[in-house]
């Protein structure tokens, strides 16, 4: 019962802080998830027909694209918005946000937050298997308050939100020992890893070697039918994407193909320099995960417990997911994501790192130095997301003094970091803005 309360004030206070900023913090790629929304709350629609219609200048943005209908519909997948349907639906039939328009900022908003508040508390009770319930408060917070789950994913609709609740949704279901774990965690597990890779495809590494772990671990043949909601969520997607698109990524193949050279400064979508992607990944003072979050370094605690445990238990396998997600991502040739807050792309595999650093908890609590370390660690990460959530993008990094993504020596230039940038131009004034005033983030 104790664990339950803790649960539930630990996700108060994360759905609280990512709406503490009263605003979305939208972007160029989230405006068609965002009216997709709108859409099937107001007119039960996928089609953003009419919304270009009054906002014409949408319509020259790749997102919005043109499908063999005639209609123009989301290039992006419309997981996400069918998961912030219901809660969007709510906020319509109360009255308390009606279906127009001007609203769909807050419907966007709403949705994401929720989506990462329940991705922190499936962390908690990850977590809680292996740690008691005041750790386990402590690593949930450290995941959704400590990294860019706060300034990037639970402030817009668009891919991560969906993605980080399903597989952490996955890691909770498969956190117990083999001899604990039942089919019908494996089959939530499946649901969760579903929605993460309908979502967000780029995830096809964490969902092929969670699934496989779902598998091997407890080792009856029969538990492979427990995998069919991943394969009916990727049947979906592929079936909707061939049908509006005629190509099973749907626009998004087209996309990129004319994203990155044109809007990146990069040849294709895989890099010949992996390991500068890897390096970046971790360490550039504008995208690394290690600068911006160093809570993560908790997890490398558990590592022992990992060893001993063997593939039997799910360490190992979190740990493999998260090596390979982090392989394809260095292999990216547009590592650094974009014009954003931050690691961007590293939010994926946040979940897979609460086992190991709640089986590190053990060793952590035994060394004052450690802990000491630890809460360092900690408050650094909070205080860098929070200023993600507060001041970006006023201080226009990404496009001054040049774009980012064609100048790309700014990613290492330690003399301008984004989020000293971020510091010194202080505060957004759309904070707020979904309250009156200042317009939403574009």
């Amino acid at each position: 019962m104790r664990a339950g309360w803790v649960a539930a004030a630990t996700g108060l206070v994360v759905f609280t802080c990512y709406n503490a900023n009263g605003r979305e913090i939208g972007s160029y790629d989230t405006q068609p998830v965002k009216y997709t929304t709108l859409q099937l709350v107001a007119h039960g629609t996928f089609k953003l027909d009419s919304i270009v219609a009054r906002q014409p200048a949408l319509g020259e943005r790749m997102g919005f694209a043109l499908a063999r209908d005639g209609h123009i519909r989301s290039a992006y997948s419309v997981a996400p918005a069918v998961l912030a349907w219901f809660p969007s639906e709510v906020l319509a039939a109360t009255g308390l946000v009606p279906a127009r328009r001007a609203n769909a900022a807050v419907y966007a908003k709403a949705g994401a937050s929720l989506l990462v508040t329940l991705a922190v508390v499936f962390a908690f009770f990850a977590a809680r298997w292996r740690t008691n319930s005041t750790w386990a408060a402590l690593i949930a917070l450290g995941f959704g308050l400590g990294t860019n789950a706060w300034p990037t994913a639970s402030q817009a609709l668009w891919q991560h939100e969906s993605a980080l609740a399903g597989l952490a949704l996955a890691v909770l279901c498969l956190a117990p020992p083999t001899a604990k774990l039942k089919a019908s965690r494996l089959w939530v597990a499946a649901i969760g890893l579903g929605i993460a890779g309908a979502a967000r495809f780029q995830v096809a590494p964490i969902v092929l070697v969670l699934a496989a772990s779902a598998i091997l671990r407890r080792r009856r043949a029969r538990d492979v039918v427990s995998l069919l909601p991943i394969v009916a969520c990727a049947a979906t997607m592929i079936g909707v994407n061939l049908l509006w698109f005629g190509h099973p990524l749907g626009a998004t193949a087209g996309l990129e193909a004319t994203l990155h050279p044109q809007i990146h400064g990069v040849g294709g979508p895989l890099s010949d320099a992996p390991w500068t992607g890897a390096l970046g990944l971790l360490v550039s003072p504008s995208r690394g995960l290690l600068v911006f979050s160093p809570v993560v370094l908790v997890a490398l605690c558990g590592l022992g417990a990992m060893r001993r445990e063997g593939w039997r238990s799910d360490l190992r396998w979190c740990a493999l997911a998260a090596a390979a997600q982090f392989g394809l991502y260095a292999f990216y040739s547009v590592w650094w994501g974009g014009h954003t807050y931050g690691p961007r792309y590293l939010l994926d595999l946040l979940p897979l790192l609460v086992p190991l650093a709640a089986a590190g908890t053990g060793a952590l609590r035994a060394s004052r130095p450690a802990k000491a370390a630890a809460g360092a660690a900690l408050a650094w990460s909070v205080a860098l997301a929070a200023t993600g959530a507060f001041c970006y993008p006023a201080e226009a990094w990404n496009t001054s003094p040049s774009s980012v993504d064609l100048n790309h020596d700014r990613l290492w230039d330690w003399r301008d970091p984004q989020f000293v940038r971020c510091w010194r131009t202080g505060l957004s004034p759309q904070n707020f803005g979904l309250f009156g005033g200042t317009p939403p983030t574009r």
